[in-house]
């Protein structure tokens, strides 16, 4: 019984340690509205220097915010909008041991310019 209790506990232990999530401050950006798709809410953005663009794209989203700025319509596509969001990155362990990280986005604000 005590041999189980052991067992248990290192098994709980170890797949905690496999999953850790490392939050990060508070961000904003500047960028047009592209739509969303299934995976998330994608938005273009131009770097400092206006030279090239690149797409962010956002996987969560609060339902108040969908409702203000109608993200799940294409009435907001091309849209300017300064975007406050946090990011997460999750640090897990694959099946053969090795770490994976997975950036997630989290529009906190959406500010239509």
């Amino acid at each position: 019984m005590k041999t189980n209790l052991i067992l248990l506990l290192s098994l709980l232990s170890l797949s905690l340690a496999s999953f850790i999530t490392i939050k990060q401050e508070k961000k904003s950006v500047e960028a047009i509205y592209d739509g969303h798709e299934d995976y998330g809410y994608n938005f273009i953005v131009h770097d400092d220097e206006g030279d090239f663009d690149y797409t962010m794209t956002f996987q969560n989203v609060s339902e108040s915010i969908l409702k203000e700025h109608k993200l799940n319509s294409e009435d907001a596509i091309g849209d300017n909008f300064e975007v406050i969001y946090s990011s997460e990155i999750e640090v897990y362990k694959d099946e053969d041991g090795y770490e994976n990280e997975n950036e997630i986005l989290t529009i906190i604000a959406l500010k239509k310019l």
